[in-house]
C-alpha cells in the first residue's frame, strides 16, 4: 500500500543503507590512512579495538573489497529513490557523472604509489575517493529523476498512419496496373495500384509538378493502347502526350483486329493536323444536337455563363446560335454546315439574316423573339440578345481555325469497330480562350458518337480537364460504363474544377468517379479526400508527471488514415487514392498511400527513340487564305440565292394577290359573268 507510513518506513531504510555505505568507506579510510589519523590525533584505543574486531570479518583484507561493498550499499539505497521527474535531464549527463565518479573512485588507489609525504598521500586518496563517491551519488540521483519510458519518438505520427495495402497484381483485359512501394510501420513493401474497372471513371488530381502525367497518365495511354483500346486524347500542352500515344500505336499496332488510324487536331502547326468538321451534318440528327453544340460553344467562350444557365441573356444567344446551326444543317442537305460558315452567317445584317432564317420552318419558334424585337425597333434588347453571341464567335474568325474546322478528313466516331481511331486534340495554354471553346465542341460531338452500344472499347483521356467545357460529363461517367468507355479526368485541384464548372457540377463529377488517384493537393481538396479515405485504428500515448512517479497511458482510437496535412505534403511521385472493384474481382484493400515506381532510365531511353508526329500535308499561306475567302463567298452566295428566291416568291405572291382583288371587281361590273358561272340560269339584278 502506498500510504504515508509505508513511504516513511522506506525512507528510513534507504537512509540507513546509505549510512552503512558511508560507514564502510569511513572504516576503510581509517585503516588505510591510520598513520595520518594517528599523527593528527584522530585515533583512540576504544576505536582501534572496535575497528580491529570489525576487520576480522574479512571485509577489509584489501583495498578493493571495502570500496566495492560501500558502492554496493550505495546502489541498494538508490534503487528505492524516486526523485522528481525532469524532462530536461539528458542521459548523456548522467552517464558522464557515473563514469567520471567510478573512474575517480577506483583510480584513487594510485595515490599510494606517489613518492611524496605520507600525509599528502592520505589527503589525496581520501579526497579523490570521496569526490568519485559524490559524483556517483549525483549521477544516480539524476538517474532516478530521468523519465524511464519515453513517449513515441514518431513526432509526425508516420508509423501510426500506415496501413496494409494491396500487394497482389490484379489484371484483366481493361485494367491499368501501376507498380508501387509503400510503408507499413518501419518496413517498405511492394504493392500495386490495380484500376481493374476504368469504366467507372478515374480522377487524377495533383498540383503542378506532382507527377500526374509522368507517373499516371502516360501509363494509362501505354496500357490501354497495348490492350486494344481506341482512344481520344485531349493534350493540353501539345504534343507531350500525343507523341506518347503515336509511338505506342506504332509499338502495339499488331494487338488490334483492325489497325486504328491516328488523327491529330492542332491549330498551331497546320502541316501536322488533320481537318475535321465538328458540325458534320451526318452526325446531327435533330435540332437537339444543334442545341447541344450551341450551348457547348457559347459556354466554352463565356465560362462565367456556366453559373448563369437559365438567365434570359444567356439562353437568348444560345437559342439564336442554335437557329443558325440548324438552318445550315437543313440548307442544301448540310452543304455549308460548318462552324466557320456559322460564324460568317451570324455576322450578317439583321434584315437579310432574319429574312433568310424565316424560310426554315423548324427554327421559326427560335427566331420569333428576335424578329419581333427587330420589327418593334427594340434594338437595345436585340443587341443584348445577339451581340454577346456575335462578339464571342468573332474571336474564332481566324483563317487558321477556318482551315481546320471546314475540312472533313475523318469523323469523330472514335470507337467504330470497322474504323477504330486514336484522336489527339492539342491545346495551347497561351491561346486557351480561343482554342478551348472549339475543342469543347469537338469533345461534345465525339462523346455523343462514342457513347453507343456495340462499339469498340475506348479510352477518353482529358489532361487539364477544367480548361475545356463539357456539359454532361457526369452523365457520361454514369452511363458509359456499359458501353466500355473509360474516362480519365486530370485536374490540379477541385477548386479549379469548381471555378470553371460551378459548385454543383464540380461536386457531381468528383463524387461520381469510382477511382481516385491524387498527388499533392491542399486546402478543401485535401480535406475532402482525407474524409473519403476513412479512418483506421491508431495507438495513442499520454504521460503524467508528478514528484513521485510518471504515469503513462496507452490507448487506441479511430483517426484519419490520411490526414489532410499528409496529403498536402506529398512528394512528386507519391500518391494517395482509392480504387473500385468488380463483383467477380473483389479488392478488400482499396485505399493506398504509396510511391509509384517508374523506371526512369528506361523511360528516358524510350523517349529518345520516339518518332515525331509526321507531316500530314504541306499547307501554305495561300491555301489557308483561299479557304478563308471561299467560306465568306459561300455565305455571300447563300444570301444572293436565298434573297433572290424570297423576292421571286414575294413577287409571285403579290401578283396572285392583285389577281384575286381584280377578279371580284370584274364580276361586279359584268353580272352576266355571275349568271354564267352560277350554272342555274339565275341572274342578279342591279
Amino acid at each position: 500500500m502506498n500510504t504515508g507510513e509505508d513511504i516513511q518506513g522506506l525512507r528510513k531504510i534507504v537512509d540507513f543503507t546509505r549510512l552503512i555505505s558511508i560507514f564502510i568507506l569511513a572504516i576503510h579510510f581509517y585503516i588505510c590512512c591510520y598513520q595520518a589519523f594517528s599523527h593528527w590525533g584522530w585515533t583512540a584505543n576504544i576505536t582501534d579495538r572496535v575497528i580491529s574486531n570489525i576487520s576480522k570479518t574479512g571485509l577489509f583484507i584489501n583495498m578493493l573489497r571495502p570500496k566495492l561493498a560501500a558502492l554496493l550499499m550505495l546502489f541498494i539505497s538508490l534503487i528505492a529513490v524516486k526523485g522528481k521527474k525532469d524532462e530536461k535531464i539528458q542521459i548523456n549527463a548522467i552517464v558522464s557523472y557515473l563514469l567520471t565518479g567510478l573512474l575517480l573512485y577506483f583510480i584513487s588507489v594510485l595515490c599510494f604509489y606517489i613518492h611524496v609525504n605520507l600525509f599528502i598521500i592520505a589527503v589525496l586518496y581520501m579526497g579523490i575517493t570521496v569526490t568519485g563517491y559524490m559524483l556517483i551519488l549525483t549521477g544516480a540521483g539524476l538517474l532516478s529523476r530521468l523519465i524511464r519510458d519515453k513517449l513515441n519518438k514518431d513526432i509526425f505520427n508516420t508509423d501510426n498512419e500506415t496501413f496494409p495495402q494491396e500487394e497482389r497484381l490484379l489484371e484483366n483485359e481493361y485494367s491499368v496496373n501501376l507498380p508501387a512501394k509503400y510503408r507499413l510501420r518501419d518496413k517498405i513493401r511492394n504493392s500495386w495500384i490495380n484500376i481493374i474497372n476504368p469504366f467507372r471513371g478515374l480522377l487524377v488530381a495533383g498540383t503542378p509538378g506532382a507527377g500526374k502525367s509522368y507517373f499516371v497518365i502516360r501509363h494509362i495511354i501505354d496500357q490501354h493502347i497495348k490492350k486494344g483500346f481506341s482512344m481520344f486524347l485531349y493534350d493540353f500542352k501539345f504534343d507531350d502526350l500525343s507523341k506518347i500515344a503515336y509511338n505506342k500505336l506504332l509499338q502495339y499496332k499488331g494487338n488490334y483486329n483492325v489497325r486504328p488510324s491516328f488523327y491529330v487536331i492542332n491549330f498551331d502547326d497546320l502541316n501536322r493536323t488533320h481537318r475535321c468538321n465538328p458540325l458534320d451534318p451526318q452526325g446531327m440528327e435533330d435540332i437537339t444536337d444543334a442545341t447541344e453544340a450551341s450551348r457547348t460553344i457559347m459556354l466554352g467562350l463565356n465560362r462565367d455563363w456556366i453559373k448563369k444557365q437559365g438567365d434570359f441573356f444567356v439562353e437568348s444567344p444560345i437559342n439564336f446560335l442554335t437557329a443558325i446551326i440548324w438552318y445550315l444543317r437543313k440548307y442544301d442537305n448540310g452543304k455549308y454546315c460548318t462552324l466557320p460558315h456559322v460564324i460568317e452567317l451570324m455576322q450578317a445584317d439583321y434584315d437579310p439574316l432574319f429574312a433568310v432564317l424565316q424560310q426554315q420552318e423548324e427554327i421559326k419558334v427560335l427566331i420569333n423573339p428576335f424578329v419581333s424585337a427587330f420589327q418593334n425597333k427594340a434594338k437595345e434588347q436585340l443587341e443584348g440578345q445577339i451581340a454577346s453571341a456575335k462578339i464571342g464567335l468573332a474571336r474564332l474568325s481566324s483563317p487558321q481555325l477556318y482551315y481546320v474546322l471546314s475540312g472533313n478528313d475523318f469523323t469523330l466516331d472514335v470507337n467504330n469497330p470497322d474504323e477504330p481511331k486514336i484522336i489527339c486534340v492539342g491545346n495551347n495554354p497561351q491561346k486557351l480562350q480561343v482554342y478551348g471553346a472549339v475543342l469543347s465542341l469537338y469533345i461534345s460531338r465525339m462523346i455523343k458518337l462514342v457513347n453507343r452500344k456495340g462499339q469498340l472499347k475506348s479510352s477518353l483521356v482529358f489532361d487539364e480537364f477544367p480548361t475545356i467545357y463539357f456539359n454532361n460529363m457526369d452523365s457520361l461517367i454514369a452511363t458509359a460504363r456499359s458501353n466500355k468507355v473509360a474516362t480519365t479526368l486530370a485536374v490540379q485541384d477541385f477548386s479549379q474544377l469548381k471555378k470553371d464548372y460551378g459548385a454543383e457540377q464540380s461536386d457531381v463529377i468528383t463524387g461520381i468517379v469510382g477511382n481516385i488517384i491524387s498527388g499533392q493537393v491542399t486546402g478543401d481538396t485535401a480535406k475532402k479526400l482525407s474524409e473519403s479515405f476513412g479512418k483506421i485504428m491508431q495507438d495513442r500515448e499520454s504521460m503524467s508527471i508528478n514528484s513521485a512517479d510518471t504515469s503513462i497511458t496507452k490507448s487506441t482510437q479511430l483517426d484519419y488514415a490520411l490526414p489532410a496535412s499528409k496529403i498536402a505534403s506529398l512528394s512528386s511521385g507519391e500518391f494517395v487514392g482509392m480504387v473500385a472493384d468488380n463483383p467477380d474481382c473483389k479488392i478488400k484493400l482499396k485505399a493506398f498511400h504509396c510511391e509509384i515506381q517508374n523506371n526512369h532510365e528506361a523511360i528516358a531511353k524510350e523517349e529518345v527513340g520516339y518518332k515525331s508526329i509526321p507531316v500530314i500535308q504541306k499547307v501554305n499561306a495561300d491555301d489557308i487564305q483561299e479557304n478563308y475567302l471561299k467560306i465568306k463567298a459561300d455565305i455571300e452566295n447563300l444570301f444572293f440565292v436565298e434573297l433572290a428566291l424570297i423576292n421571286a416568291k414575294n413577287q409571285a405572291k403579290n401578283n396572285e394577290t392583285e389577281a384575286s382583288i381584280e377578279k371580284p371587281v370584274d364580276e361586279i361590273l359584268n353580272p352576266k359573268a355571275l349568271d354564267d358561272s352560277s350554272g342555274n340560269g339565275r341572274s342578279i339584278s342591279m
